[in-house]
């Protein structure tokens, strides 16, 4: 197995072991763990086969090339800007933008941009601004999506230092047969 596979197993079983132990501190609060668990397993197993055909479609059709260009390192703002708005048009639940930035990464997106993206589809969506303008007023809203665009960005930049990944990063465990890096 790879080493990968083994650390996921692993974590998987310790989650597990501090959730049956949780549940027998509080036992009270078993129903409710099973229900909301039972949920979300039906919504993932309901939404993940449409995102696997997604990645697979995203995989094979579009170019690594085209990615690096609008947004990699040389896409500068111009790719900041493409991740913010790529990730405001969605409206489904965050898990689903996962192994849509591990795909970007994989074809050459910047870091930075991956985690604009990402951000964008957790805190800033098309149908929230226009509720937010009709419930809040225009202030509210513009003021709120300002700071929270900026923020965004700050923290792509900031998380993109931190982790020092550079323009030509490859992760080697995620290299596809036939799928070139250079």
């Amino acid at each position: 197995m790879r080493k990968s596979l083994v650390r996921d197993i692993a974590a998987l079983i310790v989650v597990a072991g501090i959730a049956v132990a949780l549940l027998l501190v509080f036992p009270e609060k078993q129903a409710a763990v099973t229900s909301t668990s039972w949920n979300y397993l039906v919504e993932m197993i309901v939404i993940l086969p449409g995102v696997m055909v997604i990645m697979g479609l995203f995989a094979v059709w579009m170019p690594r090339e085209a990615v690096a260009r609008y947004l990699g390192h040389a896409a500068g703002v111009k790719g900041m800007a493409l991740s913010l708005f790529l990730g405001m048009l969605p409206t489904g639940p965050l898990y689903v933008a996962f192994p849509l930035a591990a795909g970007l990464l994989k074809k050459g997106a910047r870091v930075a941009n991956v985690i604009v993206f990402l951000s964008a589809w957790a805190c800033i969506k098309l149908p929230q601004e226009l509720v937010e303008l009709e419930f809040m007023g225009a202030r509210f809203m513009t003021l709120r999506l300002a700071l929270t665009v900026a923020f965004v960005v700050l923290m792509g930049v900031v998380i993109e230092r931190l982790i020092g990944k550079g323009e030509d990063h490859v992760y080697p465990e995620d290299v596809v047969e036939g799928d070139t890096h250079e």
